[in-house]
């Protein structure tokens, strides 16, 4: 669905309904997380247990019946972690980037209850803001909606401080999602991205950016203001458009670059792009079998 056509619902609810509808109707097979399933080891069937476990590699060479036994059973735990900084404000399009982040977090945690996965949400800025626990119960939704519509995008990044907090709450492995312009220093960034990932936990970055972020489309003498007390420019955009697209190129290869070498998967959405597709990449990720 369209970012100016979803900009017109105003409660978020409705919003990310709207997505999470037009999404599904568009899909032939369901999209799932999967389960996670990691085999620990093996013990010998006794009656009653669900012959589905049996190993028939293990039976073919011993004649007996062993079961297979893994370390978790449950549903796939996911933690959104929303970047609600004053940089996030920004939108020369119908949504802003938070409003866009907002609307991706709240759909997809719609689309995780309806499969009876775990989902929890955390805003953040210099600090975790906001910390809706992970659930699976179906009401938790209300929850997620109420923390996400209640906040604004303002204050600091602190990335580290944030993604270090993150690592020490969470005690179970999840599927860690990061919601952000990525507007911070680059090292602390994957500092603290690699202490997610030293936990086992699997990572995902939705890096959100606006249209003339990317583009860089302003004709004639303009003032630029940043935010985050970035300072203040007055100039002829076309004259910088040329260097400002080379050092965003070297920006964005970098994290592409460090993403890859840290096993993270990375999406850039603009905040134009269809919210269908940035959910399709989300969801196509596995960490497990995948059910139909």
């Amino acid at each position: 669905m369209q970012p100016d056509e979803i900009a017109k619902i105003s409660r978020l609810e409705l919003r990310a309904r709207k997505v999470v509808e037009g999404f599904v109707s568009g899909l032939h097979r369901s999209p799932y997380f999967g389960q996670s399933i990691e085999f620990v080891q093996h013990r010998e069937y006794v009656p009653g247990d669900d012959t589905r476990r049996i190993d028939w590699k293990v039976w073919s060479r011993t004649d007996r019946y062993y079961l297979k036994q893994f370390e978790e059973d449950t549903n796939v735990r996911v933690v959104l972690l929303v970047d609600g900084s004053e940089s996030m404000q920004f939108g020369a399009g119908s949504l802003s980037k938070f409003e866009y982040a907002q609307t991706v977090a709240a759909a997809l945690s719609m689309l995780i209850l309806k499969q009876n996965d775990s989902v929890g949400v955390g805003l953040f800025d210099s600090t975790m803001r906001s910390i809706i626990p992970s659930s699976s119960r179906h009401n938790h939704l209300q929850a997620i909606l109420k923390g996400l519509s209640a906040e604004t995008a303002g204050g600091k990044t602190d990335m580290i401080g944030v993604l270090r907090k993150a690592a020490e709450v969470m005690s179970h492995r999840s599927i860690v999602i990061l919601i952000s312009d990525l507007f911070c220093d680059r090292d602390e960034l994957f500092k603290g991205l690699q202490l997610l990932r030293q936990r086992k936990h699997e990572v995902l970055i939705v890096h959100t950016m606006d249209d003339q972020e990317l583009d860089f489309e302003y004709a004639g003498t303009m003032r630029f203001e940043g935010l985050e007390d970035a300072g203040k420019l007055t100039c002829d955009p076309a004259a910088l458009r040329a260097g400002y697209q080379k050092a965003l190129e070297t920006f964005l290869e970098t994290i592409r670059r460090r993403c890859a070498g840290s096993v993270i998967d990375y999406r850039l959405a603009r905040t134009s792009e269809h919210l269908d597709a940035v959910l399709s990449h989300l969801l196509n990720f596995r960490i497990g079998m995948r059910r139909v």
